[in-house]
């Protein structure tokens, strides 16, 4: 079974710098609360760490 990140915007994106805003919407993500799934991978996990303080994530088996 594939592993997969459930992936969760937490906090706003209001005053964060660019490289921040590009990454989260990178993931999938628009809204605050929207939840997106992706493979759990080496470029996912990098980018949840650059974001990890405006996201929640769980690990799910799929």
């Amino acid at each position: 079974m594939a592993k997969q990140l459930q992936i969760t915007l937490k906090r706003s994106l209001i005053g964060r710098p660019e490289t921040q805003r590009r990454t989260v919407t990178a993931l999938g993500l628009r809204k605050l609360h929207q939840s997106v799934t992706q493979q759990d991978n080496a470029a996912i996990r990098g980018m949840v760490n650059q974001v990890s303080h405006l996201v929640e994530v769980k690990e799910i088996e799929a």
